[in-house]
């Protein structure tokens, strides 16, 4: 399962997330999606999930928590319309 993560704060690195979402279960891929111009952090990050199940728990677990002074934001992705 692919899974979106806003409104991280900026100083958060792929690792960072990898570590936090590996609770959950085995994570194939994380992505922090940084500004063309400024190589900065826009704040949001995709993350994929080998088992659904998993991924479900981390969204239950994780979407409104706290996470180095930002609430989280954590659900599936989902494709652009």
């Amino acid at each position: 399962m692919n899974l979106f993560v806003g409104n991280l704060n900026y100083r958060v690195k792929e690792g960072d997330l990898q570590q936090v979402m590996e609770d959950y279960g085995a994570v194939s891929s994380v992505k922090v999606v940084m500004d063309r111009e400024t190589g900065k952090s826009k704040g949001f990050a995709f993350i994929e999930m080998e088992d659904d199940a998993a991924a479900a728990k981390a969204i239950a677990e994780l979407n409104g928590a706290e996470y180095m002074g930002r609430t989280m934001v954590v659900k599936e992705a989902r494709p652009r319309a």
